[in-house]
């Protein structure tokens, strides 16, 4: 029966029930508050029932009626308790469970009240196939009408309400006894059967089990054995295809160090898998072993280096070649070697499988296309060989470069992006046309100083215009795909010593003057080309002269005869002989014009001819002559060699004045004997006695006379040995012999001692210096 209706108030809490005995019930209500009657708790739904409630939609309000009864039924419909949702009790309780009271909830007008949301409808826990149970003392109350929208739906297999309890309720009929009974089964079968099945194969091959392609599975190990001596020993002897990237050979394992080790090999086989996997999948599934093979590690090592020589090669780069006039497309190849460790490897490992072996190869890619290839042969290769290229210059004057020389100023790189780029050789270029366009330059001139009426006087300089090849040939390249002719430009070129600058070197007088002579004949031809080459010489300001670099080599080409000369002390010839008179000459005339010695060497022997302790010798390559000029002004060198004397003058301006002062001779040596076979080749000679000398030259201010420097330099001659030409005494049965002796009247023949470029070896004396005995005296 519904609870009836009453004043809205707030319910008492009803007392736990107790586990001996129902609950107690809770102090008598106030005057204001009463104890509404517990309702009934829902009756559980079957899962196979739909519980239905039904709600009365809201009414309009409407005004209280006299009829009591009216009054009541009204009430009725307005108002519905509120009823808590029933928790069920613990599983396994049976009908006498306590049951928890409930105070009735209080009632709420049913216009304040929105439509009831479904509630999930779970059964209540209960033992397995016990039907539900009602709490005792109650009787299931009718179940209320509701709507269809608005009723609770049955809990989907999948969740929804109860969480664990409802999960585990599904479960609670599983049947998993007969389940594990049955996989406990299974397990005991496959158990035996591996037992069996490890039994029955003990002692032979494992099932499924080959050996370089070769079936031995199930067989016992001396079958086995036997087997594979029959099939593997004949491989040793039979080729093998080898592949090594795109090349195919053959090779002999025997003949390369290769054979089975039996022993290792077997061992692979003689024993059974326990894994169960592997004996079941041994039914479906061979199992290869391989073999182990025996190696002779230089044998193996030479098979691999003669496989390398037709297997390794270099990459080939794409490119394009002339061959004269026709370009050629050099198309790219991959290069790719035989990387040996792992080709030795390699081959140990499957040589025995009757089947081709491929080596690892390195593999050197190209970095250049085909399609750049053809790209450039098309249009710029053939293009520029297809016509000479001209050049012209001033005049109408053409320079070419022949068609069939293309090669030679154009070739092809790799631009490292897969391309090939161009490039033109401007210097083979310039060396091909700048000879045909020579006559079309002026060279520039520097000024020059000359005496004329025996004053000096500048000779205008004159600038120069040449072709600038380098701008000329920056069309190049478009004209080799063009037309193929270009326009030389020509550029202004000034030279070193201008006008100008030759009129402010202050060349005016002359500043420093020296004359020697006494010299014969031949040397007088080498004295004026020498002399020659200086005269005209200018010397800048802080600039070093150097004598051997001015004239440059003094050998027969140049003109130079044979002189005569010292070697040894003693009269001699030589190429160049009598040049040391000019090397003389000249530093005394810059000795006086206040030059600076920056390097210089006496004769070993004394000459007459020359001052003491103030001359100098030269010898090309080895013995030079040099002076630096400290002035602010420029020094003219003029050189005049006659037919006996030689004169060198330095002009420039005068700024100093130059004082010599010879030593007194000390130290006095005398000369030796040498007697010699008469001969073409002995030239007899009076000596001299040796000794050693100084000079001291004083450098003062010109107008003031002041002294600048005093510089004092000591040399020491070596005696001059006394020659005699003895003609040897004729032997008892030989006839005499003819010619020898001394020159007619027996004049000695006097020497120039100095200047030549060969000769036999001399002694050379040198202050400062250890004397060099194997070069000449001069």
């Amino acid at each position: 029966m519904p609870v009836p209706p009453s004043e809205p108030s707030a319910p008492n809490q009803a007392q736990s029930p107790s586990p001996s005995g129902p609950a107690q019930p809770s102090s008598p209500p106030t005057q204001s508050q009463q104890t509404p009657v517990q309702p009934l708790p829902p009756r559980p739904v079957a899962p196979d029932e739909t519980a239905t409630e039904e709600i009365s939609k809201p009414r309009p309000p409407q005004r209280p009626s006299s009829d009591p009864q009216s009054a009541a039924a009204d009430a009725k419909t307005q108002q519905i308790p509120v009823v808590p949702r029933q928790t069920p009790g613990p599983r396994g309780y049976g009908q006498d469970a306590p049951t928890e009271q409930f105070s009735a909830p209080p009632t709420v007008p049913l216009g304040n009240v929105g439509p009831r949301p479904p509630q999930p409808n779970l059964p209540p826990r209960r033992p397995v196939n016990q039907p539900p149970q009602t709490p005792h003392g109650f009787t299931p109350p009718p179940a209320r009408p509701v709507d269809d929208a608005s009723a609770p739906q049955p809990a989907s297999a999948g969740g929804g309400g109860g969480g664990f309890d409802g999960l585990r309720a599904k479960f609670d009929g599983a049947p998993w006894p007969k389940i594990a009974v049955a996989a406990g089964g299974v397990a005991a079968v496959l158990g035996l059967g591996y037992l069996i099945d490890l039994a029955v194969t003990s002692g032979s091959v494992p099932r499924g089990t080959t050996v370089a392609g070769v079936a031995v599975g199930g067989m016992s190990p001396e079958e086995a054995e036997q087997t594979l001596r029959s099939e593997l020993e004949p491989r040793t002897l039979a080729p093998v295809e080898v592949n090594a990237g795109d090349v195919t050979a053959e090779l002999v394992p025997a003949e390369a160090g290769l054979g089975v080790d039996w022993d290792a090999t077997l061992s692979r086989i003689d024993s059974q898998p326990l894994n169960p996997w592997t004996r079941f999948s041994s039914f479906f599934v061979d199992r290869e072993a391989g073999v182990d093979s025996t190696v002779d590690e230089a044998a193996l090592t030479g098979a691999v280096d003669s496989l390398r020589e037709g297997v390794d090669r270099p990459v080939r780069e794409g490119n394009i070649v002339f061959e004269g006039a026709n370009p050629v497309a050099v198309a790219p190849e991959a290069g790719q070697q035989i990387d040996g460790d792992g080709a030795a490897a390699t081959l140990t490992e499957r040589w025995a499988f009757a089947e081709p072996v491929s080596l690892p190869v390195e593999v050197v890619e190209v970095t250049v296309t085909q399609e750049s290839v053809d790209r450039a042969l098309n249009e710029v290769a053939i293009p520029a060989a297809s016509a000479d290229l001209v050049v012209t210059g001033h005049g109408g004057k053409t320079a070419k470069s022949p068609r069939g020389e293309i090669g030679s100023i154009l070739r092809f790189e790799p631009d490292g992006d897969g391309g090939l780029n161009p490039v033109y050789d401007v210097d083979a270029a310039t060396n091909i046309l700048a000879p045909q366009l020579e006559s079309t330059e002026k060279e520039p001139k520097d000024a020059s100083i000359t005496l004329s009426g025996g004053f000096p006087t500048v000779v205008p300089a004159v600038v120069g215009e040449l072709v600038a090849w380098p701008k000329t040939l920056e069309g190049m390249p478009d004209a080799l795909v063009g037309n193929h002719q270009l326009s030389a430009v020509y550029d202004k070129v000034e030279p070193e010593l201008t006008t100008e600058a030759a009129e402010k070197l202050g060349v005016r007088e002359v500043i420093g003057e020296f004359t020697t002579g006494g010299f014969s004949s031949a040397s007088g031809v080498n004295i004026r080309l020498a002399a020659a080459s200086l005269n005209g010489a200018l010397v800048k300001p802080g600039e070093t002269f150097s004598l051997n670099d001015h004239t440059g080599p003094r050998g027969t080409a140049q003109g130079y005869i044979e002189s005569g000369i010292i070697n040894n002390g003693r009269p001699d010839t030589a190429v160049g002989g009598g040049v040391s008179q000019v090397a003389t000459t000249l530093y005394n005339a810059s000795y006086f014009a206040g030059m600076e010695d920056a390097g210089h060497t006496e004769h070993s022997y004394y000459i007459s001819r020359y001052p003491e302790a103030r001359e100098a010798t030269v010898f090309e390559g080895a013995i030079d002559l040099k002076f630096r000029n400290p002035t602010d002004t420029g020094v003219y060198i003029e050189a005049i060699g006659g037919s006996s004397q030689l004169t060198i003058r330095m002009w420039g301006t005068k700024t100093v004045t130059v004082e010599s002062v010879t030593g007194q001779r000390t130290n006095p040596t005398q000369p030796q004997t040498i007697r010699l076979p008469a001969g073409p080749d002995c030239i007899a000679s009076t000596g001299s006695p040796g000794f050693t000398s100084s000079d001291t030259r004083i450098i003062r201010e010109v107008g003031s006379g002041r002294e600048i420097s005093r510089n004092t330099r000591t040399v020491r001659y070596d005696p001059v040995p006394t020659v005699e030409c003895v003609a040897p005494e004729p032997a008892a049965d030989a006839p005499p012999a003819s010619g020898g002796g001394a020159p007619s009247g027996g004049a000695p023949v006097s020497g120039n001692n100095g200047g030549g470029n060969g000769g036999g070896a001399g002694g050379i004396s040198i202050p400062n210096i250890p004397r060099i005995p194997s070069l000449p005296g001069r």
